[in-house]
């Protein structure tokens, strides 16, 4: 989930091509509609997103039935201590910076598999 359509998309696209099964959200309030409806095994969240940050979606979306072991990484501009703290506080496994890092992205998909 991302507010930036495109680079959603582009992420969305990647993980298809590599023979993940994807959904897409633009804001946190959508995420947590899809994520109720696909159950994810893995999450990339945007932090700062409209009507819902990915705080406060990460934190509802572990609430969700069936959601508790989600794996959810946070991908996102914001990586001060206080951001990295706030993401582990809310409940993200991972908290990586915009743009993604290939090999970052790599080894949390390599994270899920095993999980």
């Amino acid at each position: 989930a991302d507010d930036n359509a495109d680079a959603a998309d582009s992420l969305c696209s990647l993980l298809q091509m590599a023979g993940h099964d994807t959904r897409t959200a633009y804001d946190g309030v959508h995420a947590l509609e899809v994520a109720a409806g696909f159950r994810p095994e893995l999450v990339f969240l945007d932090i700062g997103m409209p009507r819902m940050d990915g705080y406060e979606a990460a934190r509802r979306m572990r609430a969700l039935p069936g959601m508790e072991g989600v794996l959810l990484a946070a991908l996102t501009g914001w990586g001060a201590a206080e951001d990295r703290a706030r993401s582990r506080a809310a409940g993200f496994d991972h908290h990586l910076l915009k743009p993604a890092v290939p090999a970052e992205v790599q080894q949390v998909l390599a994270e899920a598999a095993a999980a």
